[in-house]
């Protein structure tokens, strides 16, 4: 079982849940972050870290979420790790809690 990260992350990208996690398991990717299931341990640590409340269990993600269980894989194998807190986006704040950024997502 792995973390999930949703599609409240998109545009904000806190890192804070990456200083916490043993496993190395988090991708940075333009404005998202993913864990990569094969890496992450099913600790826990990850979720209370996370300002913008985007990280689930892969069986408890909210209705709609489900396709970020996917996501979260396939993007794992392009981005590169991310060890270290960076600061978030610049316009983190104000997009925390805006619905469906999903269109927003940056994948290159």
């Amino acid at each position: 079982m792995a973390f999930v990260v949703t599609d409240n992350c998109i545009a904000c990208k806190y890192t804070d849940c990456v200083a916490v996690c043993p496993a190395d398991a988090f991708h940075e990717g333009p404005n998202f972050l993913a864990i990569n299931p094969d890496d992450c341990i099913d600790c826990d640590l990850c979720v209370p870290e996370c300002p913008a409340n985007a990280i689930f269990q892969e069986d408890e993600l909210p209705a709609g979420q489900e396709q970020f269980l996917e996501l979260n894989a396939e993007l794992a194998q392009l981005w590169p790790k991310i060890t270290e807190v960076i600061a978030p986006l610049s316009d983190a704040d104000k997009l925390n809690g805006l619905p469906h950024k999903i269109d927003q997502l940056i994948v290159e």
